[in-house]
């Protein structure tokens, strides 16, 4: 496989505070990377610093093998980076239905059926703020945004949070099956992923650092020891 997406020694300060320290990782694509880490690990500073809403201190953002470190986040977006954050992904003030078309209209097209294709359960919610809807709800939402991008990469803060096993589950199968480099953090290794027959590449971050990086199954199996 080949990296489309790098950091390369790669630190970020917020303030006096180093949140990561030096590490450097690969995301294949077409492929799904799973950051698992606890609160304070660093993985959600790692899809900051991918995306470009935070600066690196030192080391390089890799893509495609042009150095975009000093890229700045709407270009990225221009050029197929998408990042659903954990907080604020969709507009509360607006429907569910604006949110979606405000989605298709970004990215040229006027339909939004891969949305409710892919998430049946927003089609009765579609007047329905989004602001009024559960922490489930507006996780479809913003992962159905960023389907309509058709990206080529997309990068997810906890995809699954708020949602039900089968929904979650449902939720890595589209992840899964997209044609794009996917980094997806989390703090455990989603149950949907044990069993994937297609490559699943892990890094386990504690405190800005790089603990493990390899395969879901490799992962497992050092686990279970």
């Amino acid at each position: 496989m080949t990296a489309t997406l790098e950091l390369r020694h790669a630190r970020v300060r917020y303030g006096p505070l180093e949140a990561l320290h030096g590490i450097t990782l690969a995301a294949p694509a077409p492929g799904l990377t799973v950051l698992l880490g606890r609160n304070g690990s660093g993985r959600t500073t790692v899809l900051r610093a991918l995306a470009g809403t935070v600066p690196l201190s030192a080391g390089r953002v890799v893509w495609d093998r042009a150095d975009i470190t000093h890229v700045p986040p709407y270009e990225r977006a221009r050029h197929g980076l998408c990042l659903v954050p954990e907080r604020q992904a969709v507009f509360g003030s607006l429907t569910v239905r604006e949110n979606l078309e405000l989605a298709a209209r970004a990215h040229r097209t006027t339909a939004y059926d891969l949305a409710l294709d892919a998430y049946p359960q927003l089609a009765p919610l579609l007047d329905r703020r989004a602001g009024t809807l559960s922490g489930g709800e507006q996780r479809m939402l913003a992962l159905s945004r960023a389907l309509l991008a058709r990206a080529r990469v997309v990068l997810v803060d906890e995809p699954a949070q708020g949602m039900s096993p089968a929904v979650a589950a449902r939720t890595y199968d589209l992840l899964c099956s997209l044609d794009a480099c996917v980094v997806v953090a989390e703090q455990r290794l989603p149950p949907a992923l044990h069993d994937r027959p297609t490559t699943v590449v892990v890094y386990q971050l504690r405190r800005g650092t790089v603990e493990f990086g390899g395969e879901a199954g490799e992962f497992r199996r050092r686990e279970a020891v």
